[in-house]
């Protein structure tokens, strides 16, 4: 057994590890040091978004046998992308191909803001009315599965070896979920940290309810991306203790904090105008 297919075999026992793990040290700095009060019940959301979580898993393993892991290995197996073709040393590959996957994923990210129908999938993780670790995890199914193909696709173009992807998989569970807590870190070190990684604060101003700050700070992993393609922002207008969290017209419990209704949000009701592309569409929209 090559290292590609015993990291395949055993993708999904490392992701569940490193997923509770942190899941579990997460919840317990936000209940030491919450950065923000939460609005919503608190067992309701976590009961609903990791029933979410759950969901997103069995769809997944019953749509996509082979993971990640294993189309790396596959891509290996044939030749397939950049790195597989390349004479690099594995340290150089392992890193190199960690961050093309991050900016992929920051790309894919801005297109889901970009594009209206992609928007009516990814609203629903912005719709939740509060902000911490469960958010991190909070995407549609349909979402879900979109993204998986394009992460398929990105690992084949790049060649990615098998461990970097795992890797990569780990890290942008663990840092969507860090990124997402309600967990106060002290300026001085936040200001220091979002060099290196997104930071709660640095991504909260992504979840405000006001458009222009809905379309900024688009990275999960890395932050260099976001100040590279001018997406960047500081802090939000109405501070981290003020700022409305969530987006406008859906701001009823039964469809942001409750299964059923979550699941539905693409499906209803017309845009708000939060994709990047709708702004100069408002006159229509109010027109009919």
């Amino acid at each position: 057994m090559t290292t590609g297919q015993f990291l395949a075999a055993h993708e999904p026992a490392i992701r569940l590890g490193a997923f509770l793990s942190i899941l579990a040290g997460m919840a317990l700095w936000e209940a030491l040091t919450p950065r923000r009060a939460l609005s919503v019940s608190k067992p309701v959301r976590w009961a609903n978004n990791l029933g979410l979580v759950v969901l997103n898993t069995v769809l997944l393993r019953l749509a996509f046998p082979l993971a990640a892991t294993g189309i790396a290995a596959l891509a290996a197996e044939r030749g397939w992308g950049l790195l597989n073709n390349l004479d690099a040393p594995y340290w150089v590959a392992l890193l190199a191909s960690v961050a093309a996957l991050d900016l992929a994923i920051y790309f894919q990210h801005v297109m889901f803001h970009a594009v209206p129908a992609l928007w009516r999938l990814h609203r629903m993780h912005h719709a939740d009315l509060d902000f911490d670790v469960t958010t991190g995890a909070r995407f549609h199914p349909l979402e879900i599965a979109l993204s998986m193909l394009i992460k398929f696709a990105a690992i084949v173009v790049i060649g990615a070896p098998a461990l970097s992807v795992i890797v990569f998989e780990v890290l942008l569970n663990a840092t969507a979920m860090f990124n997402h807590g309600n967990v106060a870190i002290p300026g001085s070190v936040d200001r220091v940290l979002r060099w290196l990684v997104v930071t709660p604060d640095m991504h909260r101003v992504h979840h405000s309810v006001e458009d222009d700050e809905t379309n900024s700070n688009f990275g999960f992993n890395l932050p260099w991306w976001d100040r590279l393609f001018g997406t960047y922002r500081d802090q939000p207008r109405a501070g981290h203790e003020h700022m409305v969290i969530g987006i406008r017209g859906y701001r009823d419990t039964k469809w942001c904090s409750w299964l059923p209704g979550m699941l539905a949000i693409p499906f209803r009701g017309r845009l708000e105008g939060y994709s990047i592309n709708r702004r100069s569409w408002n006159n229509a929209d109010t027109a009919r």
